[in-house]
């Protein structure tokens, strides 16, 4: 083999290479794009063990507004009602209670996309950490578990662009 042959097959391999890198490339922007979870979510928890029993079957609603850079997600929750045995109760305005929104997103191309969200409310009372295991269903719609420090709360949760 010549030197001319050589640095012939290295620029053909480089070229090649390039070349099924970009396809590659192209077809998972093309075929297996991030979802579309950016922007305004209700949600609801409904709580399904607790470590204080009043607690068990509550359910609260939530809005949320998540933005997406890569699979990092970061956001912003409020708290709008709560379904308890003492009652419903909406919160308005001040009375909201806030929380701030890391995660990431697990893209996965033979099964469903998952989101992972760590939560830390500013309660009332004290501040709570929230961890929300979701699996995500279509652009408009999610569900999974959450996990609560709040009475070591565990639960199902519903993601949806809709109000409820």
């Amino acid at each position: 083999m010549s030197f001319d042959d050589l640095i012939s097959d290295i620029i053909a391999t480089v070229i090649g290479g390039s070349i099924l890198a970009l396809l590659f490339f192209w077809i998972r922007e093309k075929f297996f794009p991030y979802p579309n979870i950016v922007g305004h979510w209700y949600f609801e928890t409904h709580t399904t063990k607790a470590s204080y029993q009043p607690y068990e079957g509550r359910v609260l609603r939530y809005m949320a507004i998540l933005w997406r850079e890569g699979n990092r997600v970061q956001g912003t929750i409020e708290k709008i009602h709560e379904t308890s045995s003492n009652g419903e109760k909406e919160y308005i305005g001040k009375d909201r209670t806030r929380g701030v929104v890391e995660g990431c997103l697990e893209q996965n191309y033979f099964t469903k996309d998952r989101l992972f969200l760590h939560v830390v409310e500013d309660g009332p009372r004290r501040e709570s950490i929230n961890f929300y295991e979701i699996m995500i269903k279509a652009d408009h719609n999610m569900d999974g578990t959450f996990t609560s420090t709040i009475a070591d709360q565990d639960g199902t949760t519903i993601w949806q662009r809709a109000k409820f």
